[in-house]
């Protein structure tokens, strides 16, 4: 197994823990990041997900603001704050309320940049809880990395562990141009405690990690696929079948040379995302594959995503939809043999 970074790890935390834990740390180290979100407070529970839980306590109610109920206030605000020399971390509670804020996020956020001839950069980041887990129904649990990786100016980081979890959000906060940060509904409930880094380290962003090597076939994939692709891989193991899986940690900027140093070395790619496939990051990262490997691969690139379709409220219906292991297996199958 190998990893593109060398950042140590010191405790053990869970997912929700880790991302607490990273605000914790910005919060300390620069009187400029300021907390904003509907219900974040203490006095309003830290949060549905419990990822500010204790830092208004600690840090007082002008740094750790619960909001109003309009997404495009919060962000807009935000924004005018981060201009103004502050570094916000906004909440949008769930993905799908994303859109509500998408003139704030596209074209002034994402664009002030490019308008001001480099001049002023845009410190914000926000996080959002995304994807299905457990019957929240089709307008809560939507993955919609790619809307805002096909926007110039953004940065978009989805983790999978909370070592990444941790690393990564401090890198979006501190880093000088708006960052959409993903966390997964699924990892946000019963995933297990990890590793984190130790106080202060930082994971670069638009860096991917090989989190397992293989020689056989290459499986890139994001936030919670990561595990399922991992089980696949030792599962098959047994076998003789020798599986790499490469998490992309960041969608935007993509970590390109990762990508194809690990196809290239492999001749063959499975690309594995929850978000719908039509359109998606995964029709990037095979049209990458085309392009620059064209000739070299011995099988056609293969994508495993979620289907066409809004997320049912059902436990059953929920599962049929999304990618889940069996059809990673029968895709790494297909492009072995």
């Amino acid at each position: 197994m190998t990893t593109q970074e060398a950042v140590p790890a010191t405790e053990t935390l869970t997912f929700v823990a880790a991302v607490n834990r990273a605000l914790d740390e910005a919060l300390a180290t620069d009187p400029a990041v300021v907390l904003w979100g509907e219900d974040i407070a203490d006095g309003q529970g830290g949060g549905v997900f419990k990822t500010t839980a204790g830092l208004s306590s600690k840090y007082g109610d002008a740094r750790v603001r619960s909001t109003p109920i309009s997404e495009s206030a919060i962000v807009g605000a935000a924004i005018g704050a981060a201009l103004a020399g502050m570094r916000p971390v906004v909440e949008i509670m769930m993905m799908n309320f994303i859109a509500v804020a998408m003139d704030q996020i596209t074209n002034h956020a994402a664009k002030q940049r490019y308008m001001s001839g480099g001049q002023r950069g845009v410190p914000l980041t926000i996080r959002t809880v995304a994807g299905a887990n457990g019957g929240f129904g089709a307008q809560h649990s939507d993955m919609l990395e790619a809307w805002f990786a096909h926007t110039p100016g953004l940065k978009v980081v989805v983790p999978s562990t909370p070592h990444d979890a941790k690393g990564l959000l401090l890198s979006c906060i501190f880093d000088d141009d708006p960052c959409i940060f993903m966390e997964s509904a699924s990892l946000l409930y019963g995933a297990p405690a990890g590793p984190v880094p130790a106080a202060g380290e930082r994971i670069p962003l638009g860096r991917a990690n090989v989190v397992r090597s293989g020689s056989d076939v290459s499986v890139v994939t994001y936030g919670r696929p990561v595990h399922r692709a991992l089980a696949v891989a030792e599962r098959l193991a047994g076998e003789g079948i020798d599986v790499e899986v490469v998490d992309l940690r960041t969608i935007s900027p993509l970590d390109v040379t990762t990508i194809l140093e690990s196809v290239a070395r492999t001749k063959r790619a499975v690309i594995v995302h929850e978000a719908v496939g039509r359109f998606g990051v995964g029709a990037e990262v095979a049209a990458v594959l085309a392009e620059d490997l064209y000739g070299e691969l011995l099988a056609p690139v293969r994508r495993v995503t979620g289907g066409f379709a809004p997320i049912p409220y059902a436990q059953n219906l929920e599962s049929a939809v999304l990618p889940g292991e069996a059809d990673i297996e029968d895709a790494v199958r297909k492009a072995v043999h």
